[in-house]
This record gives structure tokens, sequence and C-alpha cells, in this order.
């Protein structure tokens, strides 16, 4: 479709310089509605969907956790080669980022952990299976028992923990790349004010 003269940029030239405006295609696309009703609140729209959605998040977690305990049980059969590696990450990585939303907030920092020690380490054949296996059980436990009234000190102990092994690790794997223990250093933040 040939441009039409509206739709091709403006150019204004002053003495030293040009100023080009880009046309504004966005008035095509968009469309104009309505003024919106004042009891109509978008958000509280979002938040009531979403309310609905609730009762299905546990089964969810329930399948990632699924999805993960898989992704492990295929690197200790395989080994951690691409495909094994790619699939324990993605399911720990997802866990790490739906936590929240599913309800399970608690599972984020073990997940994130257990990343970390996939990304970081020049050779995967190094990370001993019981380290994954520890993560892996952590964040099931942690989905497991999430309505007990104590979950909060459980997970941030495993946590905490875990964290404090998965980074001595990388430290020892990485102690010939600097650039890459400077990264380490400053991606981990302490998990507990003591440690500041």
């Amino acid at each position: 479709m040939p441009m039409s003269r509206s739709d091709k940029p403006s150019v204004m030239t002053f003495a030293d310089h040009e100023v080009i405006v880009p046309t504004n295609k966005l008035r095509t696309v968009v469309s104009e509605v309505a003024v919106m009703d004042p009891a109509d609140d978008p958000v509280a729209r979002a938040e009531q969907a979403l309310a609905g959605l609730a009762d299905k998040f546990s089964g969810w977690m329930d399948e990632e956790c699924d999805r993960l305990d898989a992704a492990r049980r295929a690197v200790k059969a395989e080994g951690f080669g691409k495909a094994t590696r790619d699939a324990l990450f993605h399911a720990a990585h997802d866990i790490k980022g739906q936590g929240a939303t599913f309800g399970f907030p608690l599972v984020a920092a073990p997940a994130d952990s257990l990343c970390r020690l996939i990304e970081h380490t020049p050779d995967m054949t190094r990370i001993p299976l019981t380290l994954v296996e520890q993560h892996v059980d952590a964040i099931r436990a942690i989905v497991r028992e999430s309505t007990r009234p104590d979950v909060v000190e459980i997970a941030d102990a495993l946590t905490q923990r875990l964290r404090e092994i998965t980074d001595d690790f990388l430290r020892q794997e990485n102690r010939d790349r600097p650039d890459v223990l400077d990264e380490l250093l400053l991606a981990a933040p302490p998990l507990t004010p003591e440690h500041s």
C-alpha cells in the first residue's frame, strides 16, 4: 500500500540540525471508548478474576512441582546434558516466577538458588546430584507444608542453608573465573540481616 502524504515523517530543517518527526500510526489501531462508568474499576475486576482462579493455584503449583521432580529424575537417570539441564532450569525458573502468583511466595528463594546453581556452574557434570535433590525436595516440602503455622521459619532455614551450600560450591567452581565470581557476589544479596 503506498504511503499517503500524511504517512510520511515530517522534517524540520534548522541551520545546524534537522528534526525528524515520525508518523504516529498508533491512532489507526487504537479505538476510543466511551467514558467509563465510575463504578467500574478495572483493577477490582482483575482482582476478582484472580480470586476466581485462586482455588486452581494449588493444583497448578503441584503440577509445576511434578514437572520439577520429573526434570530432577531425568538428570539422575541421564546426567546433565543440554536437554536435562534446560528442563531442570526452566522448571525451577517457572516456579521462581509463578510461586507468589500461585500463593506460594516462599518457593521463590530455593528455586532461585537452584537456577543460580545451574546457570553459574561451568561444568554441569560437577554439580552434586545431592544438591539438586535437596533443592527440589525443599521446594516440594514448602508447597506441601504451606498451611503449617511454622512454614515461614522452616522455609527460611531450608533456603538459607541451601543458598550457603550453593554459594560455597559456586565460589569453588568459579575460583578461576574472577568475572563470574564478581557477578555472583553482586547477584547474591544476604538472605538475613546478620550477613550484611
